[in-house]
């Protein structure tokens, strides 16, 4: 299973996120989960780096690990708009989660 664990701090504002795990819901090269939330979260990754310019802190490993953290950003309208990048991402895992329930769990911390 997917595990995606959602960070956002105490005024609900995004600041990390973690993804570990296969969805093992076919075999490599043929699982649509995995794919799904690789091609979502690269994207939205890739998108804040490109769009706004903004570096995401991202650390990627062996097993399906992806942590990313967004760093602090001053200028506002930027933050705002990695924000948004970010919020979208959400709705796509969650929308994948809805459909294979079974192979993706989100869960959000609060710190």
């Amino acid at each position: 299973m997917i595990k995606v664990t959602i960070n956002r701090a105490s005024t609900q504002q995004l600041k990390s996120v973690t993804i570990s795990g296969h969805a093992e819901y076919d075999e490599p090269g043929k699982d649509i989960v995995c794919a799904g939330v690789s091609a979502v979260t690269f994207g939205a990754a890739n998108a804040v780096e490109i769009l706004c310019g903004i570096a995401l802190h991202v650390e990627q490993g062996k097993s399906g690990f992806l942590h990313f953290v967004i760093p602090s950003i001053t200028d506002g309208d930027k933050l705002e708009k990695v924000l948004f990048l970010m919020e979208g991402m959400l709705v796509s895992l969650r929308t994948i989660e809805r459909s294979y329930t079974d192979f993706i769990n989100i869960t959000e911390e609060v710190r």
